[in-house]
């Protein structure tokens, strides 16, 4: 029994700890000005889904930690993204979290799922944000994921 309740209260204050590491949590902002460009709603792009629609993605701050969440989606392909912004610089942002990309042609039209840290860029002046871990971890293509800006 007390085997139980010393392993019980690890277990509650190891749960704490992670809480209250969570809860700490805040994006890292080293531009304002690029925040400002981040938050808000945005377009959502895969260059393999043809089609004229492009998706959406949002930007939220919820107490100082910056979110992404997004889907572009035209029959059974599509781009997910959903995960947090760890750092925010003048023209690259930090994302922990994972995409996810299903084409019908690439993968055998199975689902392709990237998760971690990864790095959006604006590169050569463009006016959205593309992911630099471009190469495909199922299949021997690059993929193109892309958030413009408003």
């Amino acid at each position: 029994m007390k085997t139980t309740l010393i392993a019980l209260g690890v277990l509650l204050l190891s749960t704490s700890a992670v809480a209250e590491e969570k809860a700490a949590a805040k994006t890292v902002i080293e531009d304002a000005a690029a925040k400002k460009k981040l938050l808000g709603a945005h377009l959502l792009t895969l260059q393999w889904i043809e089609s004229k629609q492009a998706g959406k993605a949002t930007v939220t701050d919820k107490d100082g930690l910056l979110s992404l969440e997004g889907e572009q989606r035209k029959g059974t392909d599509a781009v997910t993204v959903k995960g947090v912004i760890t750092k925010v610089a003048k023209t690259t942002f930090t994302f922990d979290g994972t995409i996810v990309t299903t084409v019908s042609h690439i993968n055998g039209g199975k689902a392709c799922e990237r998760k971690g840290e990864m790095t959006f860029a604006i590169t050569q002046k463009r006016k959205y944000w593309r992911l630099q871990q471009m190469d495909n971890p199922c299949a021997k293509v690059a993929d193109y994921v892309d958030v413009f800006m408003r």
